[in-house]
């Protein structure tokens, strides 16, 4: 992560118009420490998340790993960082997209694949070779999850065009049909491992950031859901419970609460109701821009 490029750039905006080349050189030092602290708790995780992937049915069973041939109702995509990933969760069935897919499968009756193009350490940048491999593997898929603004804060890309890089990719993931649900930036302020004042530029930046992707992504037909302002009080009320052992991943508790508030966003964006057990109760109006899911098994 970017801590050295974000404490920088940092302070010249704590200490902006100062005047007083003294007090900005104190703070770049401060910030400077900071940012070595944060770097030395979090450090670089190489571990990899649990592998996820396969096919998940209603009643909890064991998933199916996934070969071409074998059927499915709905494909669900997952793109994005180390969170979209799972980092943090010690079991398959911890991470994100696993929660998706299996609360996607109970309220459907389907059978949902899943599959997870999300890299550790990506920024908004990275979204595109994402897509791109999405359609060299094969067909786009019915739902795209993406989790992605955190590198991009810590590695201090420009927000304007983080949001763009992100619009691209919904668009492009649109344009093949795809449902679109964005967890927008997390606010890093709930990183307790950030010292102070570092902690106040990284959650200014998240804070704009989410702001740009809500744009960004609603422009491009996508469907934003603001993750740092729905976790951010229950993350700071009970951090030992819902960080990993990192104090910057998700647990496997932090995950679930993530996933509960994606999943209403992804049922509505496919024309389900929250709470219905089967397709067939689906309202016969979806939202605008919502997409029904079939009634035909795929094997692709």
């Amino acid at each position: 992560m970017g801590w050295r490029a974000a404490a920088a750039a940092g302070a010249g905006a704590v200490l902006a118009g100062s005047g007083a080349g003294t007090a900005w050189w104190f703070g770049y030092r401060k910030l400077m420490e900071q940012a070595g602290a944060a770097r030395g708790v979090i450090g670089r995780d190489s571990s990899k998340p649990p592998e996820a992937d396969g096919i998940y049915a209603p009643g909890g069973e064991p998933p199916q790993r996934w070969r071409a041939g074998r059927e499915f109702d709905l494909h669900l995509m997952i793109f994005g960082d180390s969170t979209a990933a799972g980092l943090g969760a010690l079991s398959a069935e911890e991470v994100p997209g696993v929660r998706l897919a299996r609360g996607l499968a109970e309220a459907t009756g389907n059978r949902i694949r899943l599959s997870t193009k999300a890299i550790s350490g990506a920024t908004s940048k990275g979204l595109a070779g994402q897509v791109d491999a999405m359609f060299v593997a094969g067909p786009p898929p019915d739902a795209a999850v993406i989790l992605v603004g955190a590198n991009d804060v810590t590695k201090k890309h420009s927000i304007r065009l983080s949001a763009a890089r992100l619009g691209t990719a919904v668009t492009r993931l649109r344009a093949a049909d795809s449902v679109v649900v964005v967890g927008t930036c997390p606010d890093l302020g709930i990183v307790t491992a950030i010292a102070q004042p570092l902690r106040a530029v990284v959650e200014n930046w998240s804070v704009r950031l989410a702001r740009a992707q809500t744009a960004a992504t609603r422009a491009a037909g996508g469907h934003p859901v603001p993750m740092g302002n729905l976790l951010a009080p229950r993350f700071r009320e009970a951090p030992e419970l819902l960080f990993a052992a990192d104090g910057f991943h998700p647990s496997a508790a932090g995950y679930a609460l993530a996933a509960e508030h994606l999943l209403p966003a992804l049922l509505a964006a496919l024309g389900v109701e929250a709470g219905l057990l089967h397709q067939a109760e689906a309202p016969d109006a979806p939202a605008p821009g919502a997409r029904r899911l079939s009634d035909r098994a795929r094997a692709t």
